[in-house]
């Protein structure tokens, strides 16, 4: 342990130092530091780390008190055991003492009677103090780990499921990896936050799950859909919704919403509910740009992929009226990694 004593009277501070120094034992050795000026030894302890100190109250240029309450001000020095040495009749004195944060008091003249069980207890009680700490570290790393499993099988769970409304569509997995990233493109550029980031990448390949709803003579149609047809496929967004609603994960809900809103449109006229500019939410409005630039530059059973000028102009064509210009300026604006990511996610 390491202790600080801090006392301007010479003799006191030898006293002081030969009665902490016969404490130490082969399984708790103590080093200990002496100051005869306060400023030197508040420097000392504001530097270090130590596990007690022992301060004088009458001490020139600043007092005991102060000394304490600049260690309180101290991040590392707050919760310390802080021992002050006053006089018996100095009953005010220990009252400011208690009030800056002193956890004892010893009484002068120094009795060897009381100094060693006061001090001994001011060590035990650091002791415990640090062991408790160090529980609470271990406890904080066990929790971590079992969040970051569960977290993990939440993931697990969800690209199953995303799996699951990709082997009823023709669509590819390289097209929800693809869009994913895109999506984690225009986000980062937009400034949303890591944890919002690390969710909308498991969240964006979602947004199709209620394609699990969507009739196979619909959904694997080669042709042109009936005005009929389109109101049912029309229909999935509200069906993944209602698959994923209501989950106490912040991933999951960010899922729904994207499953929701993806088909909205800037200029109010999407679905399912024509909503219009900010009202979409925001991941809606990232995911709906991903997912129609992949859409356009994937090959479908229906028609073939476009090139990816054409694709670029389409977005820059219509944005402010299909899409979030804002979004359309982020994915713009990293033109490179766009081609980046075609690359390596090829179907």
């Amino acid at each position: 342990m390491q202790i600080a004593i801090v006392e301007d009277t010479p003799v006191n501070l030898v006293v002081m130092q030969s009665l902490v120094v016969r404490l130490a034992t082969a399984e708790q050795p103590i080093d200990c530091q002496v100051f005869s000026e306060p400023e030197a030894g508040l420097a000392w302890c504001q530097a270090n780390r130590p596990d007690l100190i022992i301060v004088d109250y009458m001490m020139p240029g600043m007092d005991g008190i102060d000394f304490i309450r600049h260690c309180r001000q101290t991040e590392h020095l707050r919760e310390l055991p802080i021992l002050m040495v006053t006089a018996a009749a100095e009953r005010e004195v220990r009252y400011g003492a208690l009030d800056a944060g002193a956890t004892d008091f010893l009484t002068k003249p120094i009795d060897r009677n009381e100094f060693l069980p006061r001090v001994r207890n001011m060590m035990r009680l650091r002791a415990h103090m640090t062991a408790m700490g160090a529980r609470a570290d271990v406890l904080a790393r066990e929790v971590r780990k079992a969040t970051e499993e569960i977290q993990r099988r939440e993931r697990e769970t969800v690209v199953r499921l995303a799996r699951a409304a990709e082997f009823r569509d023709p669509e590819t997995g390289a097209h929800i990896n693809r869009m994913a990233q895109y999506s984690l493109l225009i986000a980062r550029h937009l400034g949303l936050d890591e944890d919002d980031l690390d969710s909308l990448l498991t969240a964006a390949p979602m947004h199709d799950v209620g394609k699990l709803g969507t009739p196979d003579h619909i959904l694997l149609k080669p042709g042109r859909l009936t005005e009929d047809e389109l109101k049912i496929m029309r229909l999935h967004p509200l069906i993944g919704y209602e698959i994923l609603k209501d989950s106490a994960s912040p991933m999951l809900q960010m899922a729904a919403q994207i499953a929701l809103s993806h088909h909205e449109k800037f200029d109010g006229s999407g679905y399912p509910h024509g909503l219009h500019g900010n009202d979409i939410p925001l991941v809606g409005r990232i995911v709906a740009v991903a997912d129609v630039f992949d859409a356009l530059t994937s090959a479908r059973p229906y028609k073939p992929a476009w090139d990816i000028e054409r694709a670029r102009n389409y977005l820059i064509d219509n944005s402010g009226s299909h899409f979030d210009p804002a979004c359309i300026d982020a994915l713009l604006s990293q033109w490179s990694e766009v081609l980046g990511v075609r690359q390596h996610y090829q179907d």
